[in-house]
Parts: structure tokens; C-alpha cells; sequence
């Protein structure tokens, strides 16, 4: 594509860290609708911690540029001068587990408005197989009066960022593309093939694009859930499951798998859409959804062994005090969307405890909107009846954390990241 300017709709922890890697060879405008965010980033800060600060400062621009740079909005008008637009706006699940594609179909009009002749529409965000051509482009192509595949153009990139992680960031990764077309398909390929240094793999259309991304974090949640079905049996049996593991990882082939609670937008999500896209098919999967109904528990499960811990130790349930490490669904994340911190919460308040939660990374003002349960950013001077390390945030791995319990209180490790000869229990 000549004259590349690419727009990226939706600046969060896919968009932002995209649309700076492109802004080191090429002219973005970065679109969100959240006005405060733009703000944010105009600042040349990033409260999700995946862009560092002077990478941010390194590629912004007060204006769109002809040339290299980042230029953030929140007015869809600047689009109108790109020719590629890259859309990554999430998709979640509402509270019954279907898939909400709202902000997708909405980013799809914004980019009907705008987009134009011999222009290409990339979408990045997870979908169950057919979303892209069967939902998303018959709406660009509606709104904008354009003809699918005669004037306008599609491509499909599964997202594969990692939060947090900041070895695999997303020049690190290689990267799955597709296009509507075998020539779209090469631009999509070379577009991407000219910012990521661990490579691209062509597939060979857009609906195997979708299906393997959907199936990586499928897969991932049924091998967990089958590492957190024997959690349930070994602590029955008075075994500890991380030492199993670590026996069993001994061989070759095994597969290095954890207990957990299995939270966030991609691992506890993705599942819920490939059921439903499979149901509307014909097919109920079973598997995918016993995953799903395992991992959704576990947050209860963890709740009631704190519970048998004190009444082993003859702790008082009603009214006795129980501290929470950590609320982001995973460590050193601030991202605190579909968080299963907070099912061990609700669980334990079920039982007449007052708890108390302390992260030093997640927003304490997104937590009391989304949750409507309020954090501490510091750790309270009080001693506790029982204390849960929920998440292995950087700041937990040295801390003394029997210190923040009372003489016979309660340990629970739910990451295993303290020795077994510190902790009362562990997942």
C-alpha cells in the first residue's frame, strides 16, 4: 500500500502498544472514544503500564503527521486522512456469558463513516470464526455505500499481547495474519512483516485467522481447569499439587500448567464466543464449557478452603478480618476487568468476614466503579485472621507475609509464590 497511514481504533493494552510500533516507521492516528484516555496519552502517560513513558513521548506528535509519529483523538474526523485502519476495541461477555460485540460494531460504523476507495479495514480484537466477514464488514460496507472487495479491503490479525509481560511484547511475537483477498492478504502480511522482528505467519483466510486465535486461549482454559480439578482432588487427598506438577514436569512432553483463578479478557472470555458461534451451528461443545464452569468456581473454592483453615485453627468466622494481595486478574497488570479476586470477596462476605484488599498497582477508582468494593494502594498497619496471596504482583514475592497475620492466623497462597513451610495452605 502506498502512502500508508494507518488509523488504530481503541488505545488500551492492544491498541496503545500497536499503534506506538507503527508510529517507528509510519504516520498513526490513534482513535479512542474515552476522552480522558486521550488526555492521558497526550500527557505521555500510560496507566496501563504497557507502553513505558519515554516510548510513549518518543513517538507522539501534536498534530498528524505526513511522516513517522503517534497522534492521539478522540474526533473520528482526522481518520478521513488514513488508508488502513487497524480495529482494536475489546470484546467482552455480558453477566449471562454472551458475547457483547457492541464495541466492535460501533467501531465498524466509525470506520463506514470514513473509510474510502482501494482502503483496508484490519481487525484485531477477538471473534469467534465468520465475525469478521459475517458481522462486522456488512457494516462498514452499508455505512460507507462501499463494495466489499471492489473498493474497500479486509485483513484479520489476531491480538496476541500479553499483559504485563515485558519480554513477549508485540514486536516479540509472531504474528498470524489474513486478508478478504489473496493481494489484501500480502498487504496485510507485509504491513505487519515490516514492524514485527519475531516474524508473520499467512493464513490462508480470515475465518482460520479468527479460529486460531480463539482456540489459544480455549486451549489454555481447559488445561487449567483440568490442573484445577486436581487441586480439588490432591488437597482432598492431603497432597501438594504444585509439588505433583513439578514431579510431573520432569518428563519431556508434559505440559506446565498451574492452579488459578483464571480471570481477564482473553483466557476467561474467549471460550464463551466459541461456544455460542459453535451453538449457533448446531453443536453444543461440552468440554469448552465444563472448562469454563470449573474455572468460573474457583474463586468460591478458594473462599470456603480459608474458611476450613480457620475453623481448623479455631479462628472465629463472623466478623474476623481477612486480607486479600493483589486484585488485577493477573500480576504486575493493573487491569482489573473480569478479575475472579472478586468472586473470592464475595464468597468470603457471604460468611459474615470483613475484607480487606490490598494491590499497589490496580486503580482503586476503577475497582469501586466496576466493583463497588474500595482497595487500599497501601498495606494497613493491622494483623489479620487470615491473609490470601490472590495475585504475584512483584511487590508480594519479598514480602513477610506471615507478619501480616495474627499469631494463628491463616496463609493461603493461591500462586504458590512462598514457601510451603510459611503458608497453612496453597492451591
Amino acid at each position: 500500500m502506498k502512502n500508508t497511514k494507518i488509523a488504530v481504533i481503541g488505545l488500551g493494552y492492544v491498541g496503545l502498544p500497536l499503534a506506538r510500533l507503527f508510529a517507528t516507521k509510519y504516520p498513526v492516528i490513534g482513535f479512542d472514544i474515552n476522552m480522558h484516555r486521550i488526555e492521558e496519552l497526550n500527557s505521555g502517560k500510560d496507566s496501563t503500564m504497557e507502553v513505558a513513558d519515554e516510548l510513549l513521548q518518543s513517538v507522539l506528535t501534536e498534530r498528524p503527521s505526513e511522516k513517522q509519529g503517534l497522534f492521539c483523538t478522540s474526533d473520528a474526523d482526522y481518520l478521513r486522512q488514513c488508508n488502513c485502519y487497524i480495529i482494536t476495541v475489546p470484546t467482552p461477555v455480558d453477566k449471562s456469558n454472551r458475547p457483547n460485540l457492541q464495541p466492535l460494531l460501533s467501531a465498524s460504523e466509525t470506520v463506514g463513516k470514513v473509510i474510502g476507495c482501494n482502503d483496508i479495514v484490519i481487525y484485531e480484537s477477538t471473534v469467534s470464526p465468520g465475525i469478521t466477514e459475517d458481522v462486522c464488514i456488512p457494516i462498514v460496507e452499508k455505512i460507507s455505500g462501499l463494495t466489499f472487495n471492489k473498493d474497500f479491503f479486509a485483513g484479520y490479525s489476531p491480538e496476541r499481547i500479553n499483559p504485563g509481560d515485558k519480554l513477549h511484547t508485540v514486536e516479540m511475537i509472531l504474528k498470524i495474519t489474513s486478508g478478504s483477498t489473496p493481494e489484501a492478504a500480502q498487504q496485510v502480511d507485509e504491513l505487519y512483516s515490516s514492524v514485527i522482528k519475531a516474524g508473520t505467519y499467512l493464513a490462508p483466510s480470515i475465518r482460520v485467522a479468527e479460529a486460531a486465535k480463539i482456540i489459544e486461549n480455549s486451549q489454555r482454559d481447559i488445561n487449567i481447569a483440568f490442573i484445577n480439578e486436581l487441586a480439588k482432588i490432591f488437597n482432598r487427598m492431603g497432597i501438594d499439587t504444585r509439588s505433583v506438577l513439578q514431579a510431573a514436569a520432569t518428563k519431556w512432553n508434559f505440559l506446565p500448567f498451574y492452579p488459578g483463578l483464571v480471570g481477564g479478557h482473553c483466557i476467561g472470555v474467549d471460550p464463551y464466543y466459541l461456544a455460542q458461534r459453535a451453538k449457533e451451528y448446531g453443536f453444543r461443545p461440552e468440554i469448552i464449557l465444563s472448562g469454563r464452569r470449573m474455572n468460573d468456581g474457583m474463586g468460591e473454592y478458594v473462599a470456603q478452603e480459608v474458611v476450613r483453615c480457620m475453623i481448623k485453627k479455631e479462628i472465629l468466622i463472623k466478623n474476623s478480618r481477612v486480607l486479600i494481595l493483589g486484585f488485577t486478574f493477573k500480576e504486575n497488570c493493573p487491569d482489573v476487568r473480569n478479575t475472579k479476586v472478586i468472586d473470592v470477596v464475595h464468597e468470603l462476605q457471604r460468611f459474615d468476614i470483613d475484607v480487606a484488599v490490598y494491590d499497589p498497582i490496580a486503580s482503586p477508582a476503577d475497582v469501586e466503579r466496576e466493583y463497588g468494593i474500595r482497595i487500599a494502594s497501601g498495606l494497613p498497619d493491622e494483623k489479620f485472621d487470615a491473609v490470601i496471596a490472590a495475585v504475584a504482583h512483584k511487590e508480594f514475592i519479598s514480602l513477610d507475609i506471615r507478619s501480616l497475620a495474627k499469631e494463628k492466623g491463616v496463609i493461603y497462597d493461591v500462586k504458590g509464590i512462598y514457601p510451603l513451610d510459611i503458608v497453612d495452605a496453597r492451591l
